[in-house]
């Protein structure tokens, strides 16, 4: 991981720190660790400080990661640096279902400005291009969730009428207003969305569900959102264990399909299709993925997606 670059604000803490790095790029783990220890007990209120500390310890296999993340996340409740996902991934089970939303946007706003070169030109990423290729015809009202930067709206803005773009980094929705794709762009966390007050006739989230975990969520409010058959296209990373979910070390969630296939049947999906596919590739290495494409049942009652979204 890349050190943070947070200052303590005390410069002997700092100095400490930077020393502790030092000695980290030397290879001398167990030195640098101590000294990221000395530093915080002169700063002890130093948030990035302990996450630092966990990190190393962590990566490292050395005693007391727990406690230093949980200091982290004590000094800092909305977990901007994802504290709480760290001290996930050191359980035997991880328990969280959800990322900090505060984590998601931090990380989208520090990741906006080489994110397109970062992900289309390293890491092969074609989420955008494999929905595309499931989509036929025109679709009226297109609403792009976690719209990033405007991958997925530079392919549906042939299809659509009208093309809204949703994210909850307002850095990336910069990005995505400079490429002139959407009609209208909106500042939203997809974790916490009120009941929706349009409707759509298509609605994506390339690459989206990696970071919000369960789903239940998102999908009964899509099926809310959706005009009788209208369309929702998605891609999640593919797990092929009994669980429903699982967090990964890279700290992003992946789905199994026959939870996908339950989850958006009960939401009133039908005509659902799940094609496994490579969605881009980390460290050399191909991130299998599925790229689902489902319908809004026409006959489907709205109060099944309203039990869905309220469960």
């Amino acid at each position: 991981m890349t050190p943070l670059q947070f200052s303590s604000g005390d410069l002997i803490a700092d100095r400490r720190a930077d020393y502790a790095e030092g000695l980290l790029a030397a290879g001398e783990v167990a030195a640098a660790a101590d000294l990221y220890r000395q530093a915080l007990e002169v700063a002890p209120g130093w948030g990035a400080g302990w996450y630092r500390l966990g990190e190393i310890r962590a990566e490292q296999d050395l005693p007391g990661a727990a406690e230093a993340f949980a200091e982290a996340l004590r000094l800092d409740p909305a977990d901007v640096m994802g504290a709480a996902l760290r001290l996930d991934l050191l359980r035997p089970r991880p328990a969280a279902e959800t990322m900090p939303s505060a984590f998601v946007e931090t990380l989208f706003d520090q990741y906006a400005s080489h994110f397109d070169a970062a992900l289309v030109g390293s890491l092969d990423y074609c989420a955008p291009q494999l929905i595309r290729a499931g989509l036929s015809g025109g679709h009226g009202r297109v609403l792009d969730l976690g719209c990033g930067t405007g991958l997925m709206g530079a392919e549906l803005r042939p299809l659509a009428g009208w093309l809204e773009g949703w994210d909850i980094s307002a850095e990336m929705l910069r990005e995505a207003e400079a490429k002139g794709l959407y009609d209208r762009l909106e500042k939203a966390d997809l974790s916490a969305l009120p009941v929706p007050a349009e409707r759509w006739d298509l609605v994506t989230a390339a690459d989206v569900f990696a970071y919000l975990g369960a789903l239940e969520q998102i999908v009964g409010w899509v099926a809310l959102a959706l005009v009788p058959g209208g369309s929702f296209a998605f891609t999640t990373e593919a797990h092929d264990g009994p669980e429903p979910l699982i967090l990964r070390e890279s700290r992003r969630y992946a789905h199994s399909e026959p939870y996908l296939r339950a989850l958006l049947a009960e939401a009133g999906f039908g005509e659902v299709t799940v094609r496994r596919a490579p969605l881009r590739r980390d460290r050399g290495a191909e991130i299998e993925g599925f790229v689902v494409l489902s319908r809004r049942n026409p006959d489907m009652m709205a109060a099944v997606g309203e039990a869905v979204v309220t469960a």
